[in-house]
């Protein structure tokens, strides 16, 4: 009996069919990527060879992707690679994939920074604190060439896979990797920065198990649960911030839209912090907090989410 000759245009039919059974959320899409991954051509390729007809070793590897997608591995893990900030960073399952409201950290940054005065002389010093995959400071390292960076992760898997994307990058000269818990690479050394930015856990704990597949079971626990209410990490880095920033300084933080009034109030409460503020994501719901270490004694002030221009191509506040 011959075997079937498979082709592009069937192949990803009857992959798009499988992920659909699977409940994939856009499979024709991911059928796409991940054909187009294996062939290592883009996608705008499998269409103008749509008749290609494909190898069995081809179609036995393309079989192999899809069955694992089916069982809902992200998309990301399979191909190794997420775009962010217009880049590419490798992935795997030892680092949280970056999101595009995570842009939102870059983007403020660089408005804090281009309306300090001296940094861009002097370069200035920041901190990615719990790096994952390094995409926020390479991002940076990227943007400001003048800049001195820091990135921290408790994970050495992960600090392994920052590493590779900032020689990938061309930026691991300026880029200063550090292992540990939170502030623990930094205790007992002179050092403060003019800005600290961080991604941190804020899942809460007892809403873990209702995470979509794709997170809860593939993505690292320890890059995603906050604790009870998600706070644990935020309040710490809150309360610690203080102690490592220079006066003037940045502390700017992602989180969910919900805990946001939460992480005001600590500031507002936390002695040292002289501005805070909070800024909306791409679907105009509040995601990052901001503070700003006092350069002398006196009360927070809050000020108004629209105070900052944002830098994130597209996003408004």
């Amino acid at each position: 009996m011959t075997k079937k000759t498979w082709k592009v245009k069937g192949l990803l039919e009857a992959a798009t069919g499988y992920l659909k059974k699977k409940e994939i959320h856009n499979p024709r899409l991911d059928a796409e990527v991940l054909l187009a991954h294996l062939l290592k051509v883009d996608r705008l390729n499998l269409y103008l060879n749509i008749e290609q007809p494909l190898t069995e070793k081809e179609v036995s590897g393309y079989r192999s992707l899809i069955q694992r997608r089916g069982l809902r591995e992200p998309l990301q893990y399979i191909t190794g690679v997420q775009e962010f900030w217009s880049l590419d960073f490798r992935v795997n399952s030892q680092v949280l994939i970056p999101r595009p409201e995570t842009e939102l950290l870059v983007g403020q940054a660089l408005a804090r920074i281009r309306t300090t005065a001296g940094f861009q002389t002097e370069g200035g010093k920041m901190l990615d604190l719990g790096t994952g995959c390094g995409a926020v400071a390479i991002s940076l390292a990227k943007e400001l060439p003048e800049a001195r960076l820091w990135a921290s992760d408790i994970s050495a898997g992960a600090l392994e896979i920052a590493r590779i994307n900032a020689e990938r990058h061309r930026v691991s000269e300026r880029i200063e990797f550090r292992q540990g818990d939170l502030w623990e690479p930094f205790i007992n050394h002179d050092i403060t920065f003019d800005i600290i930015l961080s991604n941190p856990p804020y899942i809460a704990s007892e809403d873990y198990d209702e995470l979509p597949p794709e997170v809860r079971d593939y993505e690292p626990r320890l890059a995603l649960d906050g604790g009870k209410e998600g706070m644990s990490y935020i309040e710490k880095i809150v309360k610690g911030g203080v102690d490592y920033l220079k006066e003037g300084g940045w502390l700017i933080l992602e989180m969910a839209p919900e805990q946001t009034d939460e992480a005001l109030r600590l500031t507002g409460q936390t002695n040292g912090y002289s501005e805070r503020a909070r800024i909306k994501d791409y679907s105009h719901r509040y995601r990052v907090v901001l503070a700003r270490k006092a350069k002398s004694s006196g009360k927070t002030k809050m000020l108004a989410s629209t105070s900052f221009p944002l830098s994130v191509k597209g996003a408004g506040i």
